[in-house]
């Protein structure tokens, strides 16, 4: 069987930066916290315009992620078997686009005229999905190698959040923690035992689904993004993760710190949260947990880009070296949990 590894990646960011405090001071009302603290996001990316004054959008961010993953790959676009496209927010110009797929234009934007493509929905752990599904079917030898792909283009919603929150304790407060971003990586079959996906598995716990929902907003026009924070963050669906990856794991006969993971990756959504989440991997796995490289305090919460984004950039700074075992956690609407584990190849970015 095939063994899958990350051949290539590649992420962008728009320059346009706003800063929380700058966020917050245009609230109606004052903030019951401080959120900058509570979240750990001083700053956020946001879509304006490109280096040749283009606007950007969710579109525009995916295909320049994607460039740029080929950019540093070993293959052009015509040798590409699949696209898969894994944004959330699908807005291209002035709409939001159910089809044609995203997959589709970007596939033909690049020039992958050969490619399956289709898109993929899961929330914030929407790329961790495409790799689940792209890996599965390199292994079961369907395709060779295809990108995953997504562009975000979420910071509307805190545009509706501040235009809407007329309460202190408000289910669109999340919102103000949102960043625009696009993230890419190619992956093929040419892993080994020294390099590739070791495992993926991805579970869904529907019971908590109605805990963060996006939908156009009830009171004006714009997207919006309603959670409750309270019963979405707490101990009870951070143990949705350890006690899956701890079953996993016996099953194969080996334990958390017996893998030797190098670097852990949790979904960017708060700096507090992440150190609870570690607190509690430690007390059920009963071994440490590794150093998580971050980039909420300047990027925010970047939605289903967020893991790759911050590998990307932690390779660019040269924080993880080739050869390192990487886990990543997503922790996405639906609720969805689980769990990546992969050992890195030169990855040149």
């Amino acid at each position: 069987m095939a063994r899958t590894r990350i051949e290539a990646i590649g992420s962008y960011l728009p320059t346009a930066e706003v800063s929380t405090a700058e966020l917050l001071a245009q609230l109606a009302v004052e903030s019951p916290i401080d959120l900058e603290k509570v979240s750990g996001v001083r700053a956020r990316r946001r879509c304006g315009t490109d280096s040749e004054g283009r606007a950007e959008d969710s579109f525009t961010v995916a295909m320049a992620a994607a460039r740029g993953a080929l950019a540093n790959s070993g293959y052009c676009a015509a040798e590409l078997d699949i696209v898969i496209s894994c944004s959330i927010t699908r807005i291209r110009g002035d709409e939001f686009c159910v089809e044609p797929s995203f997959a589709l234009m970007l596939r033909n934007e690049l020039g992958a005229a050969g490619a399956i493509h289709f898109d993929v929905s899961n929330a914030c752990a929407g790329m961790l999905t495409g790799v689940l599904v792209l890996d599965r079917m390199i292994r079961a030898g369907t395709v060779r190698r295809g990108l995953v792909v997504s562009g975000e283009y979420i910071t509307p919603i805190s545009d509706t959040a501040v235009r809407e929150m007329s309460e202190k304790y408000d289910p669109q407060f999340a919102s103000l923690t949102v960043g625009d971003g696009a993230a890419a990586v190619i992956l093929d079959d040419r892993g080994s035992a020294d390099e590739g996906i070791d495992y993926i598995e991805l579970n869904t716990s529907a019971a908590f689904a109605q805990l963060c929902l996006g939908m156009p907003s009830d009171r004006t026009p714009g997207i919006a993004l309603y959670t409750d924070n309270r019963a979405m963050h707490n101990e009870s669906r951070y143990l949705l993760w350890t006690t899956r990856q701890r079953d996993f794991l016996t099953a194969r006969g080996t334990d958390f710190a017996s893998e030797n993971y190098e670097y852990v990756i949790h979904h960017q959504f708060s700096g507090p949260a992440v150190e609870l989440i570690n607190k509690i991997a430690e007390r059920e796995f009963d071994a440490p947990v590794p150093p998580g490289p971050a980039v909420l305090d300047r990027y925010g919460n970047t939605a289903s880009t967020s893991h790759f984004v911050v590998l990307h950039d932690a390779l660019k700074q040269d924080r993880i070296a080739s050869g390192a075992k990487v886990l990543m956690v997503p922790a996405a609407s639906g609720v969805v949990a689980g769990f990546l584990s992969v050992t890195l190849g030169e990855l040149r970015v």
